[in-house]
């Protein structure tokens, strides 16, 4: 059976303290009351292995503070005031044993939830990079604190770029310098501005996105109750494009298409 070592280390570390105590008051120079000595003793060994090993250093700490009080008397037994010692070693060093390994209880059960919590934080964010819906969620500055995978591929946002926890507007600056949407350069600033005031005020209202590759997402925005915000774009192509004008996105982009001409040309010209 393989020996803990942590658990025993208390009590060893108590056992090996009198001794020395003893040893030091009888041969060399007398020894004052190593009684604190013990009660930081118990305070390390109830914090590295728990209540157990706390009190069973307490224990081996009031016995040797109970033979150490003995040996300095002249006649054997013990007056009222070795007991009084005793009882309140006993009283501080059970005491600093509970305390110490309840809240060092209390500290690897946190430890343990966070870790589970991150496990399965992390197994979430997993499976939300293997769907279709693009995910982005908004903590309340409306900074995005996750971008899965199919957010990044409808919009082409690079992993460096979604790491990077940028804000929402822009997450919608980068549609526009990519021409990710199917609009009209002189609609792209309301467009903005529309879904910039949803985030902002948190309405769940669907709208659907046209983008420039010819897909369809219906977006909607709820909002969390610590402040942020869940911002789900569902793929819905099939659904509403049937009914499209096959023209309207040759349409959209002649017309990005010439306005970027005729701003290049202004700005040749100025």
């Amino acid at each position: 059976m393989q020996l803990n070592w942590r658990a025993i280390s208390g009590p060893a570390l108590t056992i090996v303290t009198a001794l020395v105590a003893f040893l030091v008051d009888r041969h060399f120079v007398p020894v004052p009351n190593p009684a604190p000595l013990f009660v930081c003793i118990v305070a390390l060994a109830a914090s590295v292995s728990g209540i157990v090993s706390g009190m069973a250093s307490a224990a081996i700490a009031v016995a040797s503070s109970a033979l150490f009080f003995l040996n300095h008397r002249a006649a054997p037994g013990y007056d009222m005031s070795d007991l009084a010692r005793m009882l309140l070693l006993a009283v501080t060093a059970g005491g600093t044993a509970l305390i110490t390994g309840l809240l060092r209880q209390k500290w690897v059960d946190a430890f343990a939830w966070d870790k589970k919590h991150h496990a399965t934080a992390d197994r979430l964010s997993a499976a939300l990079d293997q769907v279709d819906i693009g995910i982005v969620l908004l903590d309340a500055d409306t900074r995005a604190e996750f971008i899965n995978r199919a957010f990044r591929d409808y919009f082409a946002l690079s992993d460096e770029q979604a790491d990077s926890k940028p804000p929402f507007i822009a997450l919608m600056y980068h549609g526009r310098d990519t021409g990710a949407w199917q609009l009209p350069e002189d609609e792209l600033s309301a467009f903005i501005a529309k879904r910039t005031e949803m985030i902002r005020t948190g309405d769940s209202t669907p709208i659907n996105i046209n983008l420039a590759d010819g897909q369809v997402l219906r977006f909607i925005c709820t909002a969390l109750p610590d402040g942020g915000r869940m911002l789900s774009y569902t793929p819905v192509t099939d659904l509403v494009r049937h009914s499209d004008d096959p023209d309207s996105a040759d349409y959209y982009r002649a017309l990005r298409g010439s306005y970027r001409s005729l701003a290049h040309h202004l700005g040749a010209a100025e």
